[in-house]
């Protein structure tokens, strides 16, 4: 029986303009109600992802930050938080200054960004209302502690500055896509599935009662992880892969049809 099941957000719940459809709203209420627990797994910041959460009347503690940061809807303060290391966020920024790319860069649950290269809308769908403009990198560094740093760019830039940053870090962070636009660095070991893992063993759900939905690369780990993993049908090719199975694309509310066939289906009598 499925007892724990993790969703991507972007891509998997909802498209660009950010609404959950009717289909999954009352499937996740559905599989809420039979006494299965549901969690949102996403790169977002906690406080990003807790309105979305509320909407679904999800309790249980969310994943953010690619699972380094991991908080009940209700909590003052996360179960769990993995910092990206200080040397780290300073080489990232540095290099990110010679080539000039768009940088994202989060620390205490806060955005902060050196200029906007697209229209506000762009930003507030993504990323979320709040942000901070600054000239100093430095300084938000000597105040704050670094949780991850992202780059925006056109899609077909992606790769190469996926290669770029796995040459110069070289082991000391993970890289990977989680949009086609975004580019991410976050902590060494930090990813959605040993996130999902740590939140299965706080819960005391073995790993054959945990699903897990997703779209993107970085969602990999965890669909790979969970006893049963779902990849959406507007998933990239190497998660469709990697999944036990194909959902309906998000036009479809495939999230809506993973719950009737993996949890719904096995409840009925």
């Amino acid at each position: 029986m499925i007892r724990l099941i993790a969703f991507d957000l972007d891509g998997t719940l909802m498209g660009p303009d950010q609404q959950i459809g009717p289909r999954v709203r009352r499937a996740i209420e559905a599989v809420q109600a039979q006494g299965s627990i549901v969690t949102l797994a996403t790169g977002r910041m906690f406080s990003a992802v807790l309105p979305f959460a509320r909407e679904l009347r999800i309790t249980a503690p969310l994943l953010a930050y690619q699972g380094g940061w991991i908080q009940a809807p209700g909590d003052p303060a996360p179960l769990y938080r993995a910092p990206l290391p200080l040397e780290v966020a300073r080489t990232v920024l540095a290099l990110a200054e010679t080539q000039r790319w768009h940088t994202v860069f989060y620390a205490d649950g806060q955005i902060f960004m050196q200029g906007l290269r697209y229209p506000a809308g762009f930003y507030l769908a993504l990323l979320g209302p709040d942000f901070h403009l600054v000239s100093d990198w430095e300084a938000v560094l000597a105040a704050h502690t670094p949780d991850k740093v992202l780059f925006v760019a056109d899609p077909v830039h992606i790769p190469s500055l996926g290669r770029i940053l796995r040459e110069q870090l070289d082991g000391q962070a993970q890289v990977f896509r989680s949009h086609a636009q975004f580019i991410e660095v976050v902590p060494q070991g930090v990813d959605k599935g040993k996130g999902l893992a740590w939140l299965a063993d706080h819960l005391g759900i073995p790993q054959a009662s945990v699903m897990a939905v997703g779209d993107q690369e970085n969602d990999l780990a965890m669909v790979r992880w969970a006893g049963i993993g779902v990849a959406m049908g507007n998933a990239i090719p190497a998660l469709q892969r990697a999944a036990d199975w194909v959902a309906p694309p998000l036009g479809e509310e495939g999230a809506a049809a993973a719950l009737e066939r993996f949890v719904l289906r096995e409840a009925k009598p």
